[in-house]
């Protein structure tokens, strides 16, 4: 895996760290974000309601009224914060726009972080829908739609883990490519180096994305820049099938035509067969290609972030 310039800086709420901010005065440590993902990126703690003022411990608090736009009340002495939240909100999401974030994970359930399915109950009473957004959460995702945004419950999901990861490494390197002040030459190699991860995830969109490419320096080149990255995060949201991985791992298979003997294509014909029918783990069929990529000096697959998208101490790519 290339050398990245520094950690990846996630936003996170606060009590997913352990910070002692919750209603309650207690918090949510969540031990993978924290001791296994921790060791790659540097949190941006966020505690919205202790941000917005309120003490710890509290009285709990609800989202009351139509689930596009509710009020945040507390539950028993219906005290509307809902101001005051969304003043913070608006502050803090532009305050946070200075730490160039590769992403968040939000705190799932929460009336104030919660991303989705979110309790919001009916203004005269009556039991509660889960169609609601926290406020702090709906004001960042508002304003930064393409940035990978996460709750810590949906990342016990190995997909959905791997796909988020997988999404602020592709923005570090983003970002890393932007404060190069880059050329049309240099998104040309970025667009090289994604070739087979896009093809991965969309290669409908990885053809758009050429496009753009071929015709760089032909347009207003930050116009170029700005669709391109559109395009980037749209695609890489999308879903990396089994399927799709094995067209990948056999297009790579082909560049070694000439290298392998016929005993070791099909032994890795096999192992990606094997992948495809859910018999192993992706990282299998990557390792062995990454051997040949050493041994055959194939400088092309070495520079491809299919092969190493993250770090393999993460482990993302062991699941069946």
């Amino acid at each position: 895996m290339e050398t990245l310039n520094h950690k990846i800086k996630l936003g996170i709420s606060s009590c997913l760290l352990g910070n002692n901010v919750r209603y309650d005065g207690g918090h949510k440590y969540d031990s993978w974000l924290v001791e296994t993902l921790g060791a790659w990126v540097d949190y941006v703690p966020v505690c919205p309601e202790v941000g917005c003022g309120l003490p710890v411990p509290r009285e709990a608090m609800r989202l009351v009224g139509e689930p596009g736009n509710p009020a945040l009340l507390t539950q028993k002495t219906l005290v509307d914060h809902t101001e005051k939240m969304q003043n913070y909100s608006d502050a803090q999401v532009g305050r946070l726009k200075d730490e160039e974030l590769c992403g968040f994970v939000f705190k799932s359930q929460s009336p104030s972080s919660g991303m989705e399915r979110v309790k919001v109950y009916p203004s005269g009473g009556g039991a509660a829908s889960k169609t609601g957004i926290g406020i702090f959460a709906r004001t960042f995702l508002n304003a930064n739609p393409l940035l990978p945004c996460e709750e810590e419950g949906r990342l016990h999901d190995p997909d959905l883990r791997e796909n988020f990861i997988e999404r602020i490494f592709i923005m570090q390197r983003w970002l890393n490519l932007i404060a190069s002040k880059p050329k049309p030459g240099n998104l040309v190699d970025f667009h090289t180096r994604l070739k087979l991860l896009m093809m991965a995830h969309s290669p409908v969109h990885y053809k758009s994305m050429g496009k753009l490419v071929a015709e760089a320096a032909l347009k207003p080149f930050e116009a170029v820049l700005e669709e391109y990255f559109i395009q980037l995060m749209t695609a890489a949201r999308k879903p990396a099938t089994l399927s799709k991985h094995q067209n990948v791992l056999l297009h790579i298979l082909g560049y070694f035509k000439q290298d392998l003997t016929a005993e070791e294509k099909v032994e890795l014909i096999d192992l990606i067969d094997n992948y495809k029918a859910g018999l192993l783990p992706l990282i299998v069929p990557v390792t062995m290609l990454n051997h040949y990529v050493k041994k055959y000096c194939k400088e092309y697959l070495a520079e491809q972030y299919y092969l190493n998208p993250h770090p393999i101490e993460l482990k993302l790519r062991n699941h069946c």
